[in-house]
């Protein structure tokens, strides 16, 4: 029996909530100490684990799952196989084209690989190292210029996380529709690297504009992409007139694994090896979310 939408109450709500939780980061502004806690290997660390959970449930549970509605759609093993590969290019190409758009949009990048300290040492003028040191000259912009600088990186921000957070949300809710375990484990990994996602989009709109409650708005925002792409995956799946449709669902599933292994391949690996050049907790983070993917599968196998 293929999915249907009797789990797309649950679906919208757990995609919510991965979305919104870019408001845990981006609530920092109101109490900025808090951002000195925001480490690098605490970062990579967050980015890591989330890696590992979306990088397990894509090869053992989506994609099989996107084989076998294929087959229950009257193809046979080979062709099904076939299919369901074709999906998953189709969805790791969808996501380069989406990142290509989101390059255009955020050409410096500026908020990738910088810890939130470091950011917010940025807009004082300072760097690690020269902290404390005294000034040597003044710096180029003024400090109207500077704020305006600031405003733009937050907008691009903004704008660029919401675009790669779609697939994210119709990931989610997919996910959600054909397991609730896995969806609910998959909007949890989600969430944790929306933290310090809410967190870049906020610090550069409150230091432009001195409103905390723009920053936090702004990066409110760029969470509720993720419904939309809830939203997006139950159109085309009532768009087609029936909600037991195999073929929809499968090309659905496909589609969804790559676009989980592109947003870990091209964005959550890259941006935690930043954090992390020497990789001391990158890729055991990830393991070990792969380790917590699989034994949540597995209990709910007994």
């Amino acid at each position: 029996m293929a999915p249907n939408l009797d789990n797309s109450g649950t679906a919208f709500l757990v995609v919510s909530m991965a979305g919104l939780s870019t408001a845990i980061g981006a609530a920092v502004v109101f109490e900025p100490r808090m951002v000195k806690l925001a480490s690098k290997p605490v970062l990579a660390a967050g980015l890591g684990f989330s890696g590992g959970v979306m990088m397990y449930v894509s090869f053992a549970e989506i994609f099989p799952e996107s084989r076998t509605l294929f087959e229950e759609h009257g193809l046979d093993e080979a062709m099904a196989y076939f299919w369901a590969t074709f999906c998953v290019f189709a969805g790791m190409l969808l996501l380069r084209v989406m990142a290509f758009i989101v390059h255009l949009l955020d050409k410096d990048e500026v908020h990738e690989g910088q810890a939130p300290h470091e950011i917010e040492a940025a807009k004082n003028g300072e760097t690690e190292t020269t902290a404390e040191a005294p000034k040597v000259e003044e710096r180029s912009l003024s400090p109207r210029r500077e704020a305006q600088k600031l405003k733009v990186i937050g907008l691009q921000t903004a704008l660029a996380i919401a675009i790669h957070n779609v697939p994210e949300g119709l990931a989610g809710y997919v996910g959600t529709l054909a397991d609730p375990t896995v969806g609910i484990t998959l909007s949890v990994a989600i969430a944790i690297h929306n933290i310090p996602e809410g967190l870049c989009v906020a610090l550069p709109i409150y230091y432009a504009t001195g409103s905390r409650v723009k920053g936090f708005a702004f990066a409110l925002f760029s969470g509720f992409a993720e419904p939309v792409g809830a939203v997006l995956a139950w159109a085309i799946i009532k768009g087609t007139g029936e909600d037991m449709s195999y073929a929809v669902y499968a090309v659905l599933f496909g589609v969804v694994t790559g676009l989980m292994i592109m947003i870990t391949l091209d964005e959550l690996i890259p941006v935690a090896l930043r954090y992390d050049p020497n990789n001391k907790v990158t890729v055991n983070c990830m393991v070990v979310g792969m380790a917590v993917m699989a034994a949540s599968l597995c209990l709910f196998q007994v």
